[in-house]
């Protein structure tokens, strides 16, 4: 039988880390993407004889290699991202999925899209310009997204003369104010996009500097966690029931684990009607195996012959969420039609959809000074705010803060299906930073 620990250590050399990057307009984003791919060798020739071509046309004596991610005909011309903008590439120790996210403030809803999967968030600074506004916005989104790991990059260090003071200055401001947001880790990388210092390969202009280059981060950071940990959650996608003579009385319940692990024997109960029973078998990939683990897809069959569907939600006995139709929660707006006290609504949670209705919009954030703006009465495209949903169905909810997964849904219009805003369950901010940091089992489950 294999066990967790084992899974853990087959992933070790094959792990996977999504991360992201935002920062103000023209701090350098899509640069340094192009340069990590670069200079990790993950750009194909013709890709780069495009880009070479590119530059040319515009000018530029060198390469642009924010062109790599930048591919709108608009980004181009402009000079700026607008789009999220994704890219794969690997290395002998890790695979990678990049986000490159906008700066733009109008592109808030974007940034929320490219981190909302992520494991790490690199935030980029201008060395000659230091923490501004955009750079607390986003450190305060990747805090409400409960992006486990941050980097701050101060780029253009090269334009700095490559000052250790202008650079410790920084780290110190934005630390400072990421831990106040509760985020959990934060490290400061001093880099140069685009002569390439410190960010593949060490630089020799900074002697100064003992830390690891952004790549070595990258390759390095510890994205996985103890799966026994996790609480287990098992969101039903398909009731597969053959009814042929081979198979006459299967009845197997299909779906991705979304969180923690399932073994043959365990006692478990079935959301939002409460019944429970018995993991009778676990079938995988064809066969049958006696423990199962997230983010495995699997078919799970019971003991007892119980009503279960699509949506339904199966957890651990003692160890499931509270069933509720009041849902409580942060949400970012992203629909240019805006979100109004006693709109009709869908609300999708892992594979249930239900209809609900927004109660109330208690608050809208501001970014700037993170300060709450009371009764805003409506939300637009790019505002996070507060808001209580009523739905016309029970609901097995987590808190955001316990699991991404399973904490968060997205408000869609039923009349033609549009996505509205993107909900985070329970409390905005870690409530208490230092208790948190205090406490060895505080982690946040991504």
């Amino acid at each position: 039988m294999t066990t967790l620990t084992q899974h853990a250590d087959q992933l070790s050399t094959t792990t996977l880390l999504r991360f992201a990057t935002a920062g103000s307009v023209d701090d350098g984003k899509s640069t340094l993407v192009g340069r990590l791919l670069h200079d990790s060798k993950s750009v194909l020739t013709d890709q780069l004889e495009a880009v070479e071509h590119a530059s040319r046309s515009r000018g530029q004596a060198a390469p642009d290699l924010a062109l790599l991610t930048d591919g709108l005909r608009a980004e181009r011309e402009q000079g700026i991202t607008i789009d999220v903008a994704y890219r794969y590439f690997a290395t002998p120790r890790r695979r990678f999925i990049l986000a490159d996210t906008p700066g733009h403030v109008q592109y808030t809803r974007n940034m929320v899209t490219g981190a909302s999967t992520a494991e790490l968030a690199v935030v980029l600074v201008d060395a000659r310009n230091g923490v501004v506004e955009q750079t607390r916005r986003h450190a305060a989104v990747a805090a409400l997204l409960r992006v486990p790991h941050v980097v701050l990059a101060v780029n253009k260090m090269d334009l700095v003369d490559y000052a250790e003071p202008v650079f410790a200055a920084i780290a110190e401001e934005f630390t400072a104010y990421a831990a106040s947001l509760g985020v959990p880790e934060i490290t400061a990388i001093p880099i140069s996009a685009l002569a390439g210092d410190n960010v593949v390969e060490p630089s020799a202009n900074m002697d100064w500097y003992g830390g690891p280059t952004v790549l070595e981060h990258l390759e390095t950071v510890p994205v996985s966690h103890d799966l026994t940990t996790c609480h287990a959650r098992f969101p039903v996608q398909y009731v597969i029931r053959p009814q042929t003579a081979e198979h006459p009385d299967y009845r197997g319940y299909a779906g991705q684990i979304a969180a923690g692990a399932f073994r043959v024997g365990e006692s478990v109960t079935v959301l939002p009607s409460g019944r429970t029973s018995t993991i009778a078998g676990i079938d995988a990939l064809g066969e049958s195996v006696d423990i199962a683990w997230a983010p495995q897809s699997v078919t799970l069959l019971l003991a007892d012959d119980i009503d279960v569907s699509r949506g339904d939600l199966i957890a651990p006995v003692g160890d499931a969420p509270a069933v509720t139709q009041d849902v409580e929660a942060t949400v970012c707006h992203v629909a240019d039609q805006p979100l109004t006290v006693g709109q009709r609504v869908l609300l999708k949670h892992t594979t249930r959809t239900v209809k609900a209705i927004v109660k109330d919009i208690p608050s809208r954030l501001t970014l700037d000074d993170l300060s709450q703006h009371p009764a805003p009465g409506q939300l637009v495209a790019n505002d996070i705010g507060r808001v209580v949903v009523r739905t016309a169905e029970p609901l097995a909810l987590d808190t955001y803060a316990d699991s991404r997964r399973t904490g968060s849904f997205l408000l869609i219009d039923p009349a033609d299906g549009t996505t509205l805003a993107a909900g985070m369950a329970g409390e905005s901010f870690a409530a208490d930073p230092a208790a948190e940091a205090d406490n060895d089992d505080a982690q946040w489950d991504f």
